[in-house]
């Protein structure tokens, strides 16, 4: 991400890269170490994003958003809620009501997190991005106080469809998709 961004010009096409990360905790710029209660064995890496302590790993889908901003009509604010937008989206299409927090960025669902962001900005240009727990493990948030916030509750989109009215089925590869696509629609506009 750094390499693509420091490389890019003005002709350069935004771009989005998904993946799932091994486990491991992931401290961002305002990240305190007093904030990882019991690592697990899982390992710990400093990061330049914003943000606090997160962790990523296998069933969580991340997204990195390389976005020139100074292409588009909206700022760094403008990105964050675009980018909370597009998971609200996705979840309103599984039929889950979710909502963004204007004092804690990320997506959550009955007060749980969902979905986690965290952003650099460098020579104009987005990295990192967000991620969006879809059926990964449970366990390893119990080892930090997820992004910062002591007792924060962690939820996952598996366990809210499965809270839904019966008839609904999850389907995760079609979740990613429709999130590509939310992304895609509102980082164009």
């Amino acid at each position: 991400m750094v390499d693509f961004t420091n490389g890019r010009d003005a002709d350069t096409p935004d771009e989005l890269w998904w993946l799932e990360h091994p486990s491991v905790y992931t401290l961002g710029q305002a990240g305190k170490s007093s904030h990882i209660l019991n690592p697990m064995g899982i390992p710990v890496v400093q990061t330049d994003r914003g943000g606090q302590v997160t962790w990523h790993g296998p069933g969580q889908v991340v997204v990195y958003t390389l976005v020139d901003l100074r292409r588009k009509t909206y700022g760094v604010r403008g990105m964050v809620e675009r980018l909370e937008g597009a998971v609200v989206d996705t979840l309103a299409e599984l039929g889950i009501d979710a909502a963004a927090r204007r004092d804690a960025p990320g997506v959550y669902v009955h007060n749980k997190k969902i979905a986690a962001l965290g952003l650099r900005v460098r020579k104009g240009c987005t990295y990192h991005g967000l991620s969006l727990n879809i059926d990964s493990d449970t366990a390893p948030w119990s080892g930090i106080n997820p992004c910062g916030f002591e007792g924060l509750g962690v939820t996952r989109v598996v366990d809210e469809v499965a809270a839904l009215p019966a008839g609904l089925e999850f389907d995760r590869n079609g979740t990613i998709t429709t999130l590509l696509q939310a992304l895609q629609t509102r980082l164009c506009s």
